[in-house]
């Protein structure tokens, strides 16, 4: 029987670097109470504004939030919100000394206004474009320090499709772990989905798999999913494919070795930042324990539970620890 106590305890002793686009969630609560008369639009009275970390930020908090000494690495702008960021990666122990502030770039902030506990409009401050070559230069020389000083156990991609992950990015970072026997997991989107050539854990959602692979799915079973995994295979030469089902759990295949793995009956409040959990989760148990079958166990379990939550939230490890002896024992 796995000693759960003892494995979420060498979390510890984990160094994890998280790459890719981390953003500023700024929330404005207020209420409506009459329509503007300079244009038929509500008038909101601002009652509090509340910022999270956002974006591979919020991967970085749940790895952090479970032990792990955790490093961001991402470029953001020489702004107001940069600085706000850092500061609270900094309040929340998780280490900025290899983030890059660009000149070139703003920090990507997603600012939405909400009324009656509805959202009413969301603004976006971001640049998408790719990352250019000086910041690719300086983001690529930080990961080399990072490795070289820290020698992390895994350094996990967080793609948002803002620019940072170029397959540039992709490949010389993956070429870095390899020759620092530093393990790779990664969260895709479309854009980028065949560039992790070589990674480690390829862990993309269903949705994912189908604009990645165009196709139309109706049923979703383990000879689906396989045949799923021997196509993505072809290309990526991974080792582990992790793909969620939403509310019908999570599918891995390793080695010849699969299973679907049904999620546990829950209250679902809020999907938002489920992924961000379940990749950060999966990185760290994997890491500790090279065993898949329980990575993709305790990764079902950690997103089930923060999709209890209203809002995006970190993973409690208590919590987690709790429901792994009750569920898995």
């Amino acid at each position: 029987m796995e000693d759960f106590k003892k494995l979420f305890d060498s979390f510890t002793r984990l160094k994890v670097g998280v790459i890719g686009d981390v953003m500023l969630d700024t929330y404005m609560w207020g209420g409506v109470e009459r329509i503007s008369p300079e244009a038929p639009v509500p008038v909101v009275s601002l009652h509090k504004k509340d910022y999270r970390i956002g974006g591979a930020g919020n991967v970085a908090l749940n790895a952090q939030s479970l032990g792990a000494q955790t490093f961001i690495l991402s470029v953001i702008g020489e702004d107001e919100d940069g600085e706000k960021l850092e500061q609270m990666f900094s309040s929340n122990t998780i280490y900025t000394n290899y983030i890059i502030r660009s000149r070139d770039r703003i920090t990507t902030n997603k600012t939405r206004i909400i009324s009656r506990n509805q959202q009413m409009m969301r603004l976006d401050a971001e640049i998408t474009n790719d990352l250019n070559e000086a910041d690719t230069t300086n983001l690529l020389q930080n990961v080399k320090a990072f490795i070289a000083k820290e020698k992390p156990d895994v350094i996990i991609f967080e793609d948002y499709n803002k620019g940072i992950l170029t397959s540039k990015v992709i490949q010389d970072v993956i070429g870095l772990c390899k020759k620092g026997g530093v393990l790779t997991s990664v969260d895709p989107k479309r854009k980028n989905f065949f560039s992790y050539r070589g990674v480690d854990i390829f862990k993309p959602n269903l949705k994912e798999v189908k604009e990645g692979l165009n196709l139309l799915l109706v049923d979703v079973n383990k000879g689906v999913l396989g045949n799923i995994h021997k196509e993505i295979a072809a290309v990526l030469r991974h080792t582990i494919s992790f793909i969620t089902l939403s509310e019908k759990g999570v599918f891995y295949q390793y080695n010849g070795q699969s299973a679907i793995i049904e999620s546990h009956l829950r209250n679902i409040a809020d999907v938002s930042g489920a992924g961000d959990t379940v990749i950060a989760v999966a990185s760290l148990v994997y890491a500790a324990t090279r065993n898949v079958h329980l990575m993709a166990e305790i990764a079902n379990i950690a997103g089930g539970l923060v999709c209890e939550e209203v809002g995006t939230v970190a993973i409690n490890k208590q919590k987690l620890l709790n429901e792994c002896e009750v569920l898995l024992s």
